[in-house]
């Protein structure tokens, strides 16, 4: 029905899609990159060191980098299908690195206290949310609300 809706006023309204994904993943990477850097990127080489990560220290502060400024560039709508693919990359390697074994979901309770529900680690089901719409970005593009369309002038037509 509010398709219908959408098609009775013949506008392209599937060009505006894309911009509340990059805001939701755009928000959360640039909230996940500060949250390392804002606790000190020591703590977070620490955990790198400890799940075996290969040039612990430069990784400390090249992923938060990676998460601010993709984040950055994915609210903005700025080289969205450039910066997706190393977003990518910071997901599977979490995913394969940390979440895989604690199982999908991404809320585990793990015992009911009388303050409330206990929660474990978080299993790899954002991150396979995350993927999927990094990629839904690369195949449409940042939409007509993004600096990528005000530079090409696209309009708000999405790839095809």
């Amino acid at each position: 029905m509010i398709k219908q809706l959408f098609l009775r006023s013949n506008k392209n309204y599937t060009s505006w899609t894309p911009l509340f994904l990059r805001f939701g993943m755009g928000v959360g990477f640039m909230v996940h990159g500060y949250a390392k850097l804002s606790r000190g990127p020591a703590g977070f080489e620490n955990l790198l060191r400890l799940i075996g990560v290969p040039f612990a220290h430069i990784t400390s502060y090249a992923l938060p980098f990676i998460e601010l400024c993709g984040g950055l560039a994915l609210l903005s709508g700025l080289y969205v299908s450039l910066v997706s693919i190393p977003l990518i990359a910071t997901m599977l390697v979490a995913m394969f690195t940390i979440q895989l074994k604690f199982g999908f979901s991404s809320v585990n309770t793990i015992e009911l206290t009388p303050q409330g529900p206990l929660f474990g680690p978080p299993g790899y089901e954002i991150n396979i949310i995350y993927i999927a719409g990094l990629i839904t970005l690369i195949i449409t593009g940042a939409g007509m609300f993004s600096l990528d369309a005000l530079f090409t002038n696209n309009k708000g037509h999405t790839k095809a």
